[in-house]
């Protein structure tokens, strides 16, 4: 089967263009700009042309200077916002150190009365002048209902 392009007897695709038939439709477009460039009015078009030429120079700058504004206004927000958050992070930080400084002198008052060598004899004696009882029962509310005796 011989296909040629818009024949849609294929198997269901449908062959690219040539290519040359792009470049001759250029070529044609080219030729016809040329045509009414050359003509009788050349000096209107061309003026015209210099006109919408400036207008667009204008138009891009205009659009320019705005995306540079609003390049600037996104890089000033981010910079802002690098900066918050590096100043919540210094917070934290400074919360956490505070922390670990009150846990430090927590643990620095719990070691006073830690059990040493040279403390436990004077340690065994108070327990020994102070017997205590662990003897006992308890209420959901945590108070004592029961105890037994001191032997």
């Amino acid at each position: 089967m011989n296909l040629k392009w818009g024949d849609n007897r294929g198997k269901g695709s449908v062959p690219s263009p040539p290519p040359y038939r792009a470049e001759f439709r250029a070529e044609v477009l080219q030729k016809k700009r040329e045509e009414r460039l050359g003509g009788e009015n050349s000096a209107e078009l061309l003026e015209e042309h210099r006109r919408l030429m400036a207008w667009n120079d204008e138009e891009n700058a205009r659009q320019r200077a705005r995306r540079e504004e609003r390049l600037r206004k996104e890089a000033e927000e981010e910079k802002r916002r690098k900066l918050e958050v590096a100043e919540k992070q210094a917070r934290k930080m400074e919360a956490f150190m505070k922390e670990k400084e009150q846990e430090v002198l927590q643990l620095q008052e719990e070691a006073k009365s830690f059990i040493t060598p040279e403390n436990l004899d004077a340690r065994i004696e108070e327990c020994l002048d102070n017997p205590r009882n662990y003897n006992f029962a308890i209420d959901k509310d945590g108070r004592v209902v029961k105890r037994t005796v001191l032997s």
